[in-house]
């Protein structure tokens, strides 16, 4: 294939080569958005695209729920002492934003977004294996949110987002509602899981082998297995708890014969694999926006696609390094921290491949590849970061102390919101039909990667003096990193504001677009933007010499407005 689109009467029929399709009808069919337009058809829809929509509206919705407790949080520690809420109100703060950003924003945004819009077009199908079960994990996951919410109105949790034991099954807070939230928005991973790697396996175009498969396919199929084999744990020791809470039992209690640190064992299987279910969609995104801002064909295909595979394997056996402290003996901490640093052999080479595709070819600067620049930034400096807390000497100090917050949130939480970031934006035309203004966009990005990074430098040099994280109270000396942290946390929230607005107003103002604005190989723009229901005007056949990522360096961009 080559970066030029179809004619628009050509809609969704590659005239690229090496793609065949069924010639299009006379008229033109209508795109996923007003084939019909009533209310009730987006409750019951099958379509993946609206099912894509969805997530994108109920993700903005759990980011703004998670990031006004921040604020909070934030608004609170620019005083050491007693300000603004108690201090039960700011442990069941901290408690709700770590809940509702990593349980339902982060793990399930780029998966519940672009996994289920992109993944048939980019296969050359119609819709997912299941469209029903891909139904019902919306739903899950709405109803698994409703529960969490119920509780955080209804007392709230102030066990920290891990639920430790003993404390979780004691305490008086409604801890046993937002258990089975998040327990049914795990059910809903698990079902999302099977179903892309179902239609990874069995729905793809004829010609497209796994070698032809673009590297996004490959990241979310690593995911998914992630998300098959090890949400069920995080499900069952949740339940635990609450069984637990609800009817006295002693699995965690050492007075009834139940063991504590079972449940880190069994929390921590999950929830470290868990970061690679928000970081291996991320690197997804960053491979197709690489590939098309550089006019490239990724330096190290096979690298990128069988890395996203390792990640998903050696996460499986990092999950002890989050127990250091724990009682384990020095031996079993000396394989974790090995084997948690064998996953950084795997990242390098996903950096290394990305940073060739960019020298090899030719660069056009947009602001997403300024997201990916950003990813780039806070995923290598938290990977380094990553390293040294896998280290036993250094991760017992730094243990209890906001290094491990500014850690976490630079890998966790910047990296996943820069790649969201660059996919919404890269891939927003193809979902809506519209261009953004890309002077604001650019603004806005610039903005929100600037109060990111100081937000959270300022948090590693006051975890590095030795501030306990998730305290109420702090010494004075701190005070003037915890001013410096807030400040630039309001800077980030004005930036991500500012982005939302640019898209809402493009959504209605922007300039039309009917085909790949930003000359991309993509398979998944030889869809009209946007696309028709059906996706395609018959059925795509790859040919031996198609290839997701044909560039040639010397053709021009066009950009939007």
């Amino acid at each position: 294939m080559n970066p030029s689109t179809p004619s628009a009467e050509a809609v969704a029929t590659s005239s690229a080569p090496g793609v065949q399709a069924h010639p299009p009808p006379p008229a033109r069919r209508l795109n996923y958005l007003n084939h019909d337009t009533s209310v009730k058809s987006w409750f019951l829809t099958l379509d993946h695209k609206r099912i894509g929509v969805i997530w994108l509206g109920l993700m903005v919705m759990a980011f703004s729920t998670g990031g006004f407790f921040a604020l909070i949080l934030r608004t609170k520690l620019l005083h050491p002492g007693p300000y603004l809420i108690s201090a039960q109100e700011y442990n069941r703060m901290f408690t709700l934003h770590g809940v509702v950003m990593v349980f339902f924003f982060l793990i399930p945004v780029i998966p519940g977004i672009f996994g289920n819009f992109l993944l048939p077009l980019m296969l050359g199908a119609k819709d997912v294996a299941f469209p029903k079960l891909n139904l019902m994990s919306v739903y899950l996951y709405v109803t698994g949110l409703s529960f969490a919410l119920w509780g955080m109105i209804h007392g709230g949790a102030d066990t920290g987002w891990t639920f430790y034991t003993p404390y979780s099954t004691t305490t008086p807070s409604e801890v046993t509602p937002i258990l089975f939230g998040v327990f049914l928005s795990g059910l809903g991973s698990i079902v999302t899981g099977l179903n892309f790697i179902v239609t990874i396996h069995t729905m793809r175009a004829p010609g497209l082998n796994w070698m032809k498969l673009p590297l996004f396919t490959w990241s979310i199929y690593a995911t998914s297995i992630i998300q098959v084999l090890a949400t069920p744990v995080i499900g069952m020791v949740l339940l635990m708890v609450a069984f637990e809470r609800t009817f006295g039992w002693g699995i965690f209690d050492p007075a009834r014969g139940g063991d504590p640190i079972l449940f880190q064992h069994l929390f921590w299987f999950y929830s470290h694999p868990a970061v690679y279910i928000m970081v291996l969609p991320s690197m997804a995104v960053v491979s197709e926006v690489v590939a098309c801002y550089s006019r490239n064909r990724p330096y190290g295909y096979k690298v990128i696609a069988y890395s996203s595979l390792g990640i998903a394997f050696v996460g499986f056996l990092t999950w002890g390094h989050h127990m250091f402290v724990s009682g384990q003996s020095t031996f079993d901490a000396g394989v974790f921290g090995f084997l948690s640093m064998l996953v950084g052999i795997f990242s390098a080479a996903k950096i290394f491949s990305w940073v060739g595709t960019m020298y090899k070819g030719s660069v056009e600067f947009s602001t997403p590849l300024f997201y990916i620049f950003g990813f780039f930034f806070l995923f290598v400096f938290g990977g380094m970061t990553g390293v040294a807390i896998a280290t036993l000497s250094l991760d017992i100090p730094w243990h209890g102390t906001y290094f491990i917050v500014a850690h976490f949130h630079f890998i966790m939480v910047g990296a996943t919101l820069m790649a969201f970031l660059a996919g919404l934006h890269y891939w927003f035309p193809l979902m809506f039909g519209r261009t953004y203004s890309e002077r604001w966009s650019l603004a806005a990005a610039i903005m929100a990667l600037v109060g990111f990074v100081g937000t959270f430098f300022s948090q590693f040099l006051v975890g590095n003096e030795g501030m306990p994280r998730r305290y109420y109270e702090y010494a004075e000396r701190f005070q003037s990193l915890n001013v410096a942290s807030t400040m630039f946390a309001y800077l980030l929230a004005i930036g991500l504001m500012l982005a939302l607005l640019v898209l809402l107003i493009a959504l209605f103002t922007g300039e039309k677009v009917e085909h790949n604005p930003w000359g991309s190989a993509g398979f998944e723009w030889l869809a009209a933007c946007p696309p028709i229901a059906e996706n395609f005007e018959g059925q795509p056949v790859v040919a031996e010499e198609s290839d997701p990522y044909a560039y040639k360096v010397d053709v021009e961009v066009p950009h939007g407005s």
